[in-house]
């Protein structure tokens, strides 16, 4: 992600320098730079401009260049790839790891994607097409091909001489692991290097692996993927077709950068918005509005229908102007309880700790928390009526001010109860039409409850005080 000067100090105080750099002695660019991290070196390249950025690249040797090119921000990174030619590009490109080059390609327009697939080594173009064909968002999409994997009537020796060699012969990303296959190239267990170096020698690598192997299928979401490496602690999950065979590993820095994105994706939707393919700054003005508009004229819409309540009970509110008052307090009670319900499911939801099998279990739960927090709100409520009125705070009613009191704790009972159980209910009920449960979210919660709330309230209030609102 792209980041202001500001935001990386260091950057903006070396890049000065090796820009000088770059124009009086290119080729030492590459040994004054070796020390610093390929992820350092990337902040401080997206300072330059962008012509000064192309030529810095092409200072460092291809295999650094490309690990510089992986941490770019995308954008940037795609603007570098425009600027140079396509054997060059695809010299870069060839570099990277497969899942890393699946990535940088997708976000290329598909015929200068496809102009760099036909420049690259025949293997790594076959990898990279076969990752391409897969969802970004999936397991397949994030998965990297390069894992290390051994047959299981190996001895232990054996095997540790065939990672050395694959370790030796290029770069290999998923080197935590080793996964052990059968006959038929099934996967079949699974050993940490360090379990492998301590094996006894002699040992078949079939015998000293474990054989329960957690794993998840190519289509698994990247949501499904996260939870699973979270919940067994694992550093990568190994990707199995639907015949037994390992097609890839997802590593925890690709689950990690899944999380992020779910979790802004999700917090977006939270807000009341659709989520943003690009960062913050990065997204137009035109794009940010699109966006944003939809659910704002759905609230807005759904907002009229509190005027029509307000209208309809207009008798009860002449009648008992101080109802008026606190219109406020009731509908942002039932609002906040609402959006907390929602919000909380919805992490649950995420976290697979409930599933659509355990709603009528939610609603109970929610039903007594909602009843039990109605309760203390309501009872905060009715102190606060009276004492407003027996302190001498305001004369503005004349009415017995006990059922005033009571007309607002049973209200804010009401409201409280619906809120909670309308907000924990409707994240089960998009799941269950298909669509992703983040859309509940809680501008949307609160305005639903608002219209809700406001008939609890007069309802209440004509039931209560009947005989005072004549």
């Amino acid at each position: 992600m792209s980041r202001s000067p500001e935001e990386k100090p260091i950057a903006a105080l070396v890049a000065p320098d090796i820009l000088d750099l770059l124009e009086e002695s290119p080729g030492a660019v590459a040994a004054e730079t070796e020390e610093m991290h390929a992820a350092d070196l990337a902040d401080v390249a997206e300072l330059f401009p962008p012509e000064k950025l192309v030529l810095f690249l092409k200072a460092l040797p291809t295999d650094r260049a490309a690990d510089v090119l992986e941490y770019l921000d995308e954008d940037v990174r795609a603007a570098v790839l425009e600027e140079l030619t396509i054997s060059e590009a695809a010299a870069l490109v060839s570099q990277m790891t497969p899942d890393d080059r699946a990535d940088v390609l997708e976000a290329l327009e598909e015929e200068h994607a496809e102009e760099i697939l036909e420049e690259i080594p025949a293997e790594a173009r076959r990898e990279t097409e076969q990752l391409l064909r897969f969802d970004p968002d999936s397991a397949g999409g994030l998965m990297t091909t390069e894992f290390v994997s051994v047959p299981d009537d190996l001895t232990v020796d054996d095997a540790l001489m065939r990672v050395r060699a694959l370790a030796q012969a290029g770069r290999r990303e998923a080197m935590y692991s080793v996964y052990v296959t059968d006959t038929q190239g099934r996967l079949s267990g699974v050993l940490s290097l360090r379990e492998l170096l301590a094996a006894p020698t002699g040992t078949k690598i079939g015998d000293a692996s474990w054989s329960e192997v957690v794993r998840v299928p190519p289509t698994a979401d990247r949501e499904e993927v996260a939870r699973i490496t979270a919940n067994y602690d694992l550093v990568a999950v190994p990707v199995v077709s639907e015949s037994g065979h390992v097609m890839g590993v997802v590593t925890v820095d690709d689950v990690i950068d899944a999380i992020q994105e779910e979790q802004t994706e999700d917090v977006q939707k939270l807000g009341g918005m659709e989520a943003l393919e690009e960062p913050y700054m990065a997204s137009g003005l035109l794009g940010m509005v699109r966006k944003r508009i939809g659910w704002l004229s759905i609230l807005f819409v759904g907002s009229l229908f509190t005027a029509t309540a307000i209208d309809y009970f207009e008798g009860s509110l002449k009648a008992v102007d101080t109802l008026v008052l606190f219109i406020p307090l009731i509908i942002s009670s039932g609002g906040n309880s609402g959006s907390q319900a929602t919000s909380l499911i919805i992490r649950a939801m995420a976290l697979g700790e409930v599933s659509l099998r355990d709603w009528w279990r939610v609603a109970r739960r929610e039903l007594a928390s909602g009843l039990l927090l109605g309760l203390l709100l309501g009872a905060l409520g009715v102190v606060r009526v009276l004492l407003w009125y027996y302190m001498g705070w305001s004369h503005d009613f004349d009415r017995e001010p006990l059922l005033f009191a009571l007309t607002i704790g049973g209200a804010l009972i009401g409201v409280v109860t619906f809120g909670s159980l309308t907000g924990s209910m409707l994240p089960f009920l998009l799941k269950r039409l298909g669509l992703d449960p983040a859309s509940a979210s809680a501008p949307f919660v609160a305005t639903l409850v608002d219209v809700t709330g406001l008939m609890i309230y007069f309802s209440v209030a004509l039931l209560v005080l009947r005989g005072t609102l004549l």
